[in-house]
């Protein structure tokens, strides 16, 4: 087992780098295969010590869920998003900061939630406090900025939350 966990001390980044590659190269070879495995297998290994401790992932299902949930909210923000540049004022919009306070602690978690808001078009994570405990971020149009706060932490954090903590 000690042998396995060395050469793979990532499984489920060998996995996804694979998958990935497989992906990329648009082929079901077993040229594809053997190279996306190679990849799967060198990149955890190298970067092995800038990972003194693996993330746990405490419930799958939730990871599905948040997975389902940021595909659809990004699909619904880019035509939010044009609508908004095609059909509204300049003058009318109303771009805001606002400021998440965050429940969450572990970097991982913290680091989802900032790349999942940026990736949401329409917004973007701007900082992160010195402590971790506040996430700082842009909206494009946002009548209502604590509306806005109270979306990302229930329909992100909370899932967040259930999935690293």
């Amino acid at each position: 087992m000690k042998l396995l966990r060395r050469i793979f001390p990532h499984p489920h980044m060998t996995l996804l780098l694979t998958l990935v590659w497989m992906l990329l190269a648009n082929s079901l070879s077993l040229n594809s295969l053997i190279f996306g495995l190679f990849l799967g297998v060198v990149i955890p290994f190298v970067t092995q010590p800038y990972w003194p401790d693996q993330p746990k992932l405490r419930n799958w299902l939730m990871v599905i869920e948040y997975i389902l949930v940021v595909l659809y909210d990004i699909v619904v923000a880019n035509i939010v998003v044009a609508r908004i540049i095609l059909f509204k004022r300049d003058q009318d919009r109303q771009p805001a900061w606002v400021c998440v306070p965050l429940d969450l602690r572990t970097p991982e978690a913290i680091t989802v939630l900032a790349g999942t808001i940026t990736m949401t078009p329409g917004t973007v994570t701007a900082d992160l406090s010195a402590e971790g405990h506040n996430l700082l971020v842009h909206c494009l149009d946002a009548s209502d900025p604590d509306a806005v706060r109270d979306e990302i932490k229930q329909r992100y954090e909370r899932r967040l939350k259930e999935i690293f903590e």
